[in-house]
C-alpha cells in the first residue's frame, strides 16, 4: 500500500469501503470521484476555496480519464466548478462550465431508464419480501422518482450562475439518500445531488 496516498488524496484508497465497492464491480475511480467530490464540498463549506479547486480539478481528471463522455458525474463536476468560479467572481468561466454541465445533463433521462438497481437492505422481512415479489414495480417507482430528481437537478443547473443559485440545497439530500450499496443508482444520485451548496 502506498503510504503517501492519504496525504495526496485525503483518504486511504484501499480501506474497507473501497474493498466493498470493488467487490461490487465498481472501479477505484468510481469511489475516488465520489470521495473527491465530498471532500470538495467540505473544503468549500469551510471556506477553503483553493482546496476546493484542487479537489474539483482532481475529480474532473478522474472523470475525463475513467468515465464515458456522457457520464452524468462529469456534469456534476462541471457544475461544482461553475459554483466555485461564480463564488470567486469569475462569471465568464462560471457560465462556460454551466453550459458544459447542462450539455452533459441532457442525457439524464436515457441513463435513468437503464439504471441497474441492486437489492437494498430492508428494516423488516416484510419489506424485503415485498421488494422481491414486486421487483418490476419497485424498479419502475425508483425510475419515476429518479426522473423527478433529474428534473430538479436540471433546474438547479440552470440557476447556477444566476443571482439566486439552486433554490434548495441538494447536497444535504445526497448525504441522506446515499445508498449503502454500490450500484448505478448511487452513481446517479451522486451526480444529481452532490452539488456544492453555493
Amino acid at each position: 500500500m502506498n503510504m503517501f496516498a492519504p496525504r495526496i488524496w485525503g483518504f486511504d484508497r484501499d480501506d474497507a469501503e473501497m474493498r466493498m465497492a470493488r467487490a461490487s464491480d465498481w472501479s477505484r475511480a468510481d469511489l475516488v470521484w465520489e470521495r473527491l467530490t465530498e471532500a470538495a464540498h467540505a473544503a468549500y463549506t469551510s471556506g477553503d476555496l483553493r482546496g476546493t479547486g484542487r479537489l474539483l480539478i482532481a475529480a474532473d481528471w478522474v472523470g475525463r480519464l475513467c468515465f464515458d463522455h456522457g457520464d452524468l458525474r462529469r456534469a456534476n463536476t462541471a457544475a461544482n466548478r461553475a459554483i466555485l468560479a461564480r463564488s470567486q467572481g469569475r462569471t465568464a468561466r462560471a457560465e462556460a462550465l454551466q453550459k458544459q454541465a447542462l450539455a452533459l445533463w441532457r442525457g439524464a433521462g436515457g441513463q435513468i431508464d437503464n439504471l441497474e438497481f441492486r437489492p437494498r437492505s430492508r428494516s423488516s422481512l416484510f419489506h424485503l419480501r415485498m421488494e422481491a415479489l414486486h421487483r418490476d414495480q419497485f424498479h419502475a417507482n425508483m425510475r419515476t422518482r429518479y426522473h423527478r430528481i433529474a428534473a430538479e437537478t436540471e433546474q438547479a443547473l440552470r440557476l447556477l450562475t444566476g443571482a439566486t443559485p439552486q433554490g434548495r440545497p441538494l447536497y444535504a439530500r445526497w448525504r441522506g439518500e446515499k445508498p449503502p450499496v454500490f450500484d448505478d443508482s448511487r452513481k446517479f444520485l451522486a451526480a444529481a445531488l452532490a452539488l456544492i451548496d453555493g
